[in-house]
């Protein structure tokens, strides 16, 4: 199994809600940074992307909360990828604290999105190895 790709984020304040923990939306924030940030480190930044007439899509998110994260804590988000058949593909994301404690687990469905048919392609592993000068930091 291949490790899976992490980048760290510190908690900023103003991403706090009246209790004083992170805002829920910002947990699906920082996945979606994780996302480009993995795809980056594969040689495949979002301008790559677009010149090639594709886009992630989201299609499918379960987010479960585990502890509770504070403003000035640190937190490493990992990212690993499940390639199957077909137009669709899985992807699991930790939000660790700095000490390995599990904050948050999101799982999700997502498809690259050709962004002149509308639909998604029929393999996006395939076109993301293709693109990537490093194909293994995405599990391909």
């Amino acid at each position: 199994m291949p490790q899976p790709f992490s980048v760290r984020i510190g908690v900023r304040e103003y991403e706090l809600d009246t209790r004083g923990h992170l805002n829920q939306a910002v947990y699906l924030q920082y996945c979606e940074h994780a996302l480009w940030e993995v795809l980056r480190a594969a040689g495949v930044p979002g301008d790559k992307l677009l010149v090639s007439g594709v886009g992630p899509a989201q299609l499918e998110c379960t987010l479960k909360f585990r502890r509770e994260l504070q403003g000035g804590e640190e937190v490493d988000v990992f990212c690993l990828f499940t390639w199957g058949e077909g137009k669709t593909f899985r992807l699991r994301q930790d939000i660790r604290k700095a000490d390995g404690t599990l904050a948050a687990e999101v799982t999700g469905t997502l498809g690259l999105l050709d962004l002149s048919a509308r639909s998604l392609v029929p393999d996006p592993g395939g076109h993301l190895r293709a693109l990537a000068e490093h194909p293994a930091v995405l599990g391909l």
